[in-house]
């Protein structure tokens, strides 16, 4: 009797290797679980698998490793159908596990997932793809029961499987799913492991899924987020991610699956728009009237169509626009938007329409209702007063004071954010003659921007020291313009003409003579170099550069010659 139990013991671990008959309910529940072919790029088989369906319009689970690097993919169903993968639902690399929607066979059965893990000691019953009728497959236990999220489990299971068994259905005795079996340590193993059904039902594509690596490592079309919110912060991050057909394919499905959303028609018509050809231009046209006609709030539709024209009018290469796509036919939609309300972002588009058809005056008038509003910004301010400036006939101080309320949006000490304000403000100052404000506002600038700044910079506020008597400063200035780009003529002539404004001759000769040497057709530096000599007692030299100058067609060293000659 010994011997016969011990002879038994020995046997036990491998009976679990052997097919058995499984419960009433396996006959039709194995109608659920189908193999999978993945494919490459070149139609060429990746790998083999299973699967299984979890409910009755398709959505399907299997793991990662079996879609990693595949374009397309097929399932086969227990009766021999094959059927296409549509799209991916979900990835986790890290428990190798994928959901999928595939084309769901009306003779197939989709598993029901059990409400409540089994317990430790439970029989669990391994269910196989099989083309036979008969219902066999593999019985085991739960060993361990492992917590890895909320209400998701992780099995240890006393059971011996192979590889083919990887991705089949783990059931309970009532015939439901409990998890989906995985790879386990080797084929030796006397225990095998499975991922909780909780875990797979959860996985789902998120709003933030476009920069997923796992999914975007499967080429097969990814689904859209379940939650329309979610689904429309998919496609903004889509769009930067995705190249254009990928991305049209997935606006495609938005639409379908949310027709009333404007967003969707908006973005496609947008994608459309992008490939510069009548056709597809006239594809947008199309999303852009369905837009009007499914939007609840009109105004809303007709300033997103306002702003779309005006984009592909500023951005447009083609000097003949597609249809009507004019800065006239933005102008009369944003005017319909206005008539239904007065909101400051379309005050906000009208007054960039008229800025861009140099309509200043009524740009103006338009950002001044922004500025009354709560849209009010330094932004908004200097819109206006580029705006005012550009208006014929416009008083600078007026300008001057938009200037001050942009840059008043920002506290002292100033940042980078305030820097654009204070030198616009400086530059028209200095144009308003207002040379010593300008310095002041040059000056808070490069506070602003922690001395970041340009050999340009220092070459523009050398010009307003000058103005302003500074001379010291504008010396200090132009040599830092030289020393950060010592390869531009431009600077090297300023830098003798500060010199030779406060008599400092011997220098002007310097900076003047690198200039001709670096660029000996430059009629502007013989002339200034040839009355710097002049100043300095070197007449001789001083006439032959002017001389120069005059050969090379400056005017006025033509009347320098006549006096010193």
């Amino acid at each position: 009797m010994k011997k016969i139990i011990a002879i038994l013991l020995c046997i036990t671990p491998f009976s679990t290797l052997l097919a058995q008959e499984l419960p009433k309910w396996a006959d039709k529940a194995r109608k659920a679980v189908f193999s999978i072919v993945t494919y490459t790029k070149d139609n060429q088989i990746l790998n083999t698998g299973n699967g299984f369906y979890i409910d009755e319009t398709g959505t399907a689970v299997s793991d990662y490793s079996l879609f990693k690097g595949a374009e397309r993919a097929v399932i086969i169903t227990a009766d021999g159908k094959e059927l296409p993968v549509k799209y991916m639902m979900g990835a986790n690399d890290m428990y190798d596990v994928v959901k999928f929607k595939a084309d769901f066979d009306k003779k197939a059965e989709a598993l029901q997932p059990a409400p409540t893990a089994p317990a430790i000691g439970q029989t669990v019953y391994l269910l196989p793809y099989s083309t036979q009728k008969e219902s066999k497959g593999q019985t085991g236990t739960v060993a361990k029961v492992d917590t890895i999220g909320t209400q998701t489990y992780y099995y240890t299971l006393a059971m011996q499987t192979t590889e083919k068994t990887v991705s089949c259905p783990i059931m309970n005795e009532a015939g439901q799913v409990v998890g989906m079996m995985q790879k386990n340590s080797g084929p030796e193993s006397k225990e095998s492991y499975a991922i909780g059904i909780r875990y797979l039902t959860d996985l789902n594509i998120s709003a933030l899924s476009a920069n997923d690596m796992t999914l975007n490592s499967i080429g097969i079309k990814k689904g859209l987020p379940e939650d329309e919110s979610q689904a429309l912060v998919y496609l903004y991050m889509a769009s930067s991610v995705y190249e254009r057909g990928r991305y049209l394919e997935l606006l495609n499905d938005f639409i379908t699956t949310y027709p009333k959303n404007t967003e969707g028609y908006l973005r496609r018509a947008t994608c459309y728009s992008t490939f510069g050809d009548e056709s597809h231009n006239a594809l947008a046209a199309q999303d852009l009237n369905t837009l009007l006609d499914v939007a609840e709030k009109k105004d809303d539709a007709h300033y997103n169509i306002a702003k779309f024209i005006y984009s592909y009018q500023m951005n447009s290469e083609n000097k003949q626009p597609y249809a009507n796509w004019t800065f006239e036919r933005a102008l009369d939609e944003i005017s319909q938007a206005l008539e239904t309300a007065a909101e400051p972002i379309y005050y906000q588009l009208q007054g960039d329409i008229y800025f861009a058809m140099q309509k200043y005056a009524e740009a103006f008038t338009a950002y001044e209702a922004v500025n009354k509003s709560n849209l009010a910004s330094a932004a908004t301010f200097y819109a206006a007063a580029k705006a005012k400036e550009l208006t014929e006939g416009a008083d600078r101080k007026e300008v001057i004071a938009l200037l001050d309320s942009a840059v008043a949006r920002y506290a002292k000490p100033y940042g980078k954010d305030a820097a654009p304000y204070l030198y616009e403000r400086a530059r028209v100052k200095a144009d308003n003659e207002d040379f010593r404000g300008a310095v002041n506002d040059y000056n808070e600038f490069y506070d602003a921007m922690l001395g970041q700044t340009s050999a340009e910079f220092y070459l523009i506020r050398s010009q307003a020291e000058l103005k302003c008597r500074m001379y010291q400063q504008a010396i200090n200035d132009i040599n830092k313009a030289v020393e950060l780009d010592p390869n531009d003529v431009t600077y090297w002539i300023e830098k003798g003409s500060v010199h030779l404004r406060v008599n400092q001759v011997d220098e002007a000769i310097k900076a003047l003579t690198r200039a001709v040497e670096m660029d000996p057709e430059n009629a502007p530096a013989y002339r200034m170099l040839g009355y710097s000599q002049i100043q300095n007692k070197e007449k001789e030299k001083g006439i032959a550069n002017l001389q120069k100058a005059k050969d090379l067609g400056d005017e006025v060293a033509d009347g320098l010659l006549e006096k010193y000659k």
